[in-house]
């Protein structure tokens, strides 16, 4: 199986981790592929820092994200590739698990309730409303 895990380094990215684990979801069998999407800084921002500075900024952050992750996964057995995009999370996740022909992807949820998904939209909400694979959705 081709699995996609979708980590933003927080409580909610252990947690899923931490019931895959828990419930034996990770089997070396499977393909795990781990996807961090840093949202874009303004363009005020991006103009004011610097080309090479943007740059750093995002590398630094998606390690700050991947590596826990990453040994996370490698303490169970578990060698992900790990993917880095700059964008929109849930459309970019769900585009990649379209694009790569995964089988499942899997995320943490804040579990925000309906109503305050409907006013301010969530990652989970928009890759459910994008992704034409299952998604596995760990509260």
């Amino acid at each position: 199986m081709k699995i996609l895990l979708a980590v933003d380094g927080s409580a909610y990215t252990k947690k899923m981790l931490a019931y895959l684990a828990v419930h034996d979801l990770l089997s070396p069998s499977n393909s795990y592929t781990a996807i961090t999407v840093q949202m874009v800084l303004p363009a005020q921002a991006r103009s004011a820092l610097g080309k090479d500075a943007v740059k750093k900024y995002y590398e630094d952050d998606a390690g700050k994200i991947s590596t826990p992750a990453s040994k996370f996964l490698h303490r169970h057995g578990i060698n992900a590739k790990f993917v880095r995009k700059i964008g929109n999370p849930g459309e970019l996740i769900a585009k990649l698990a379209k694009d790569d022909k995964f089988d499942l992807v899997v995320m943490g949820s804040h579990g925000h309730n309906s109503l305050l998904n409907l006013i301010m939209g969530s990652v989970t909400t928009q890759v459910l409303a994008h992704c034409c694979v299952p998604v596995l959705i760990i509260r």
